[in-house]
């Protein structure tokens, strides 16, 4: 099905001197302007295009990418501010405006927001909304202890970091178990922890799994034979530390680390690690 401001698949039906003329059924033929359009297109090619509407509300076609898709949160510059609402930067030439209306608090030129990507049904236009939480799942949430899921880094609370579920609900990150810098806006893998008997999510980054500690045995490992058999890693490095150098968490490590030496595959030593002659 062909939406606006979806991105989707559609076929090159007719060639102009200014682009080329796509196939979006519902919506007729769409035009993707020449700057927009691959080398050697020609008719009969299938293109992966944006949709959106042109400053005379027209559809048009793009190959470029926006930040964020209708249904998808995204983390927002204002570039301007107007009549009627701010207009935020999403990667393509029209700005997308941020109606007054839809504003969580007034909007400062040059700051980002964390905003929700829809279409406004009264005129079809797609606009932002900084009103984040009429837009989440009210409904209780239905995810497995361990389940991976997409994460959305959206704030912070005096617990850690707060993060959108599969855009559709609130999660925390607990800051004693983030190993690693993270920012608002960033988008990243994550594991459902425990949905609490109040419904709210706790969150981890890295699972702990028999899986995972296997992956992080084989990254120590590979880093002790490409440093010539040492690490001045131990468990009481720091946990920022660890993370910069193996990707893991200290808790993990420490995990890893014992599985390995129980396997005589290194020894632990004061200073730091050192593989076996074995190894």
């Amino acid at each position: 099905m062909v939406q606006i401001g979806k991105t989707c698949k559609l076929e090159v039906v007719k060639q102009v001197s200014f682009g080329v003329y796509l196939n979006a059924h519902e919506f007729g033929q769409v035009l993707l302007p020449n700057k927009a359009t691959p080398k050697d297109c020609q008719v009969g090619d299938w293109l992966e295009v944006f949709l959106y509407l042109d400053s005379e509300d027209i559809v048009i076609a793009t190959t470029r990418k926006p930040l964020a898709q209708v249904g998808e949160f995204a983390y927002l510059k204002a570039v301007a501010t107007g009549p009627f609402g701010a207009f935020l930067d999403w990667g393509l030439d029209k700005d997308l405006l941020l109606p007054f209306g839809e504003q969580h608090k007034p909007i400062e030129e040059g700051r980002s927001y964390l905003v929700y990507v829809h279409v406004n049904r009264a005129d079809e236009r797609i606009v932002a909304s900084s009103k984040i939480d009429k837009f989440l799942d009210k409904t209780p949430a239905h995810y497995e202890v361990g389940q991976q899921v997409d994460l959305f880094i959206g704030g912070t609370t005096d617990l850690g970091y707060k993060a959108i579920i599969n855009h559709a609900h609130w999660g925390v990150i607990y800051q004693n178990e983030v190993f690693q810098k993270l920012r608002f806006g960033q988008r990243l893998k994550g594991f459902i922890k425990q949905v609490r008997r109040d419904s709210k999510i706790d969150l981890v980054l890295q699972q702990g799994s028999k899986q995972e500690l296997d992956k992080n045995a084989h990254i120590i490992l590979v880093k002790l034979k490409q440093a010539g058999g040492f690490l001045p890693l131990t468990d009481k490095t720091d946990a920022e530390v660890i993370y910069e150098q193996l990707g893991m968490s200290k808790k993990a490590f420490k995990k890893s680390i014992g599985g390995l030496f129980k396997a005589s595959k290194l020894s632990i030593d004061d200073d730091g690690l050192r593989l076996t002659e074995a190894d």
